[in-house]
Order: structure tokens, then sequence, then C-alpha cells
């Protein structure tokens, strides 16, 4: 499976990308930005218990790569929640700092939540940021969501 836009693409994670995903990924204004989850820092061993969990999940993916050039230079994905209702899951996404502001994960934002209606038959997508990072919150705004 394989979401091609015109600057990224979007796949599956492989074992492969662990050292791009463990290099771009061990980035404090990066970690600043996501949850807890996400360790700062974070090394090739992150990287691969990410991957490894990617690998194991089933069909159809709701994690996948950003690809630019051939490499995973970030991730987007859902989550669910248990507080949640039915059919409504968050979106979240990280992108390695020398791919910010190209327009990269706006349009990897659009190929994935047009995926996601699709193949999980959602009513709601939402995302959460955080007060500081407006890039972000202009990603959201570009790709259609609203506060």
């Amino acid at each position: 499976m394989r979401l091609v836009g015109d600057q990224c693409s979007l796949r599956p994670f492989r074992r492969e990308d662990e050292p791009s995903v463990a290099s771009l990924a061990n980035n404090r204004a990066i970690a600043r930005n996501l949850g807890d989850e996400f360790p700062h820092p974070y090394t090739l061993e992150d990287a691969r218990e990410w991957i490894s969990a990617r690998l194991a999940d089933p069909e159809p993916a709701t994690h996948l790569a950003i690809e630019v050039g051939g490499d995973a230079v970030g991730g987007i994905g859902l989550g669910t929640h248990g507080h949640q209702p039915a059919r409504v899951a968050e979106v979240g996404y990280w992108l390695g700092e020398p791919y910010w502001g190209r327009g990269i994960a706006s349009e990897a934002l659009r190929l994935f939540r047009d995926y996601a209606f699709a193949r999980f038959e959602l009513h709601r997508l939402f995302a959460c940021v955080v007060g500081w990072n407006r890039a972000s919150a202009r990603v959201l705004e570009k790709t259609g969501f609203r506060l």
C-alpha cells in the first residue's frame, strides 16, 4: 500500500527505516510538540521498538511512514481513545526538521486524511496541537481542520 503525492508518499514502515527514523526523531524540537510516548532522546532502539510494533499491527495500517526521496522522514497515524465515541479518531504526525516549511506535512495529512476516512469509516478526525506550535496548527487549517 502506497499513497503518492507530489512531494511525499505514505507507506507502511519497514525495518530499513530504523536509522533514518532514529536520526530525525532524535530532536528536542520534535519531541516537545508530541505526547509523552515520544521519547527524547530518541534512540535507534526506540526506532526498532516502534517499527517492530507497526510491523505487528493488523491491516489496514493505522500508522504510516512519510517518505521523501526513498527515506522515511516522519510518521503519521491514528489513535483511538476509550472515551471517544465510535468512528472518531485522533490523527498525529511528525516530520524531520530538515523537511519543515516545504508543504510536506500538509500534503501528508491530506493523503492520510482521505485514506483514514475511506478505510476506517470515520465520522470525525481530530488533532491536538500545543499552543506554541503555530506551524502544526497551520497544517491542520490548510487541510480542512477547524478549531
